[in-house]
């Protein structure tokens, strides 16, 4: 088989995910913006992320996005917000004191920190940056996994998902050592990390995509 049509799944995936994806950030941070009560001039801490989700938000904010060397992006140039870039470990910021921001938020990183050590540290450092903090982390429930594209991933027998993640190394390494490093929360876990957060469910025909803890 040609590797064009060994990898065809995940070009196709990429391509029916982006609108999708779009839309179901363009919802999230309209949610985040009334839940959270963001007002201009706002400090907000965006740990992991990148600036183009912010495009979502309509109230004009001052992000600092805290992220591994090399990862985040330039803003946009007619962005209403204004954009700080810290390169650090989110499991441990020691660069900002105690409540230093108004409000902290992460969208689908804390299923790459690591370990459950590394996510318990991760979610530490949320609550202690800000009394309002807004996390989100995909469900293991939702049909098609969110980081492979594969249906039911998570019910797949282990050895038959390591020959994959074998076989998808050898062409694709840099997105393959992602999915390695991922482990996905359940919901209980999500609930034990944030104990004094509000709970949301995202979901899409009724089946769990997605848990936010928030504290507004």
């Amino acid at each position: 088989m040609s590797g064009a049509l060994r990898y065809a799944r995940f070009n196709f995936f990429r391509r029916m995910m982006g609108p999708f994806s779009k839309k179901t950030r363009q919802r999230r941070m309209a949610q985040l913006e009334g839940l959270l009560n963001l007002r201009s001039g706002m400090k907000i801490l965006d740990l992991g992320g990148q600036p183009d989700i912010w495009d979502f938000v309509t109230e004009p904010l001052d992000i600092t996005i805290l992220n591994l060397p090399g990862i985040a992006l330039e803003p946009p140039a007619n962005s209403i917000h204004q954009f700080e870039f810290m390169e650090g470990d989110a499991c441990n910021v020691t660069a900002y004191d105690d409540k230093s921001f108004d409000a902290v938020f992460s969208n689908s990183v804390i299923e790459h920190v690591g370990d459950e050590s590394k996510q318990r540290a991760f979610a530490n450092e949320v609550r202690r940056l800000s009394e309002k903090y807004w996390v989100q982390t995909p469900s293991i429930w939702f049909p098609i996994e969110a980081h492979t594209g594969m249906p039911f991933w998570f019910l797949i027998p282990s050895s038959i998902r390591a020959r994959c993640i074998s076989s998808w190394g050898k062409k694709l390494p840099d997105w393959t050592e992602m999915v390695k490093g991922t482990t996905v929360l359940s919901k209980r876990q999500m609930r034990d990390y944030f104990p004094t957060s509000t709970f949301i469910v995202e979901r899409k025909f009724y089946i769990p995509k997605s848990y936010i803890a928030y504290k507004a």
